[in-house]
């Protein structure tokens, strides 16, 4: 999906992120879906969305530090 194809949603960027412009942003979407997209395309590039499960599932993950290099 595109980003531009979400025009109501709110993109918040993670207080973790850099001014280098590697930066992830987070919608969450009336309907409960979950939006991510990279800031460096200007709300004009691709945005994954997620279903309420998929988005616990991945936060619970990173939680419990299952991506740690």
């Amino acid at each position: 999906m595109n980003s531009a194809d979400l025009p109501d949603a709110r993109w918040r960027k993670s207080s973790h992120s850099n001014n280098e412009g590697a930066c992830v942003e987070v919608a969450f979407l009336d309907s409960g879906r979950v939006g991510v997209r990279d800031s460096k395309d200007h709300g004009a590039g691709p945005a994954l969305v997620f279903a309420p499960s998929e988005w616990s599932a991945f936060v619970r993950a990173v939680t419990a530090g299952e991506f740690r290099r």
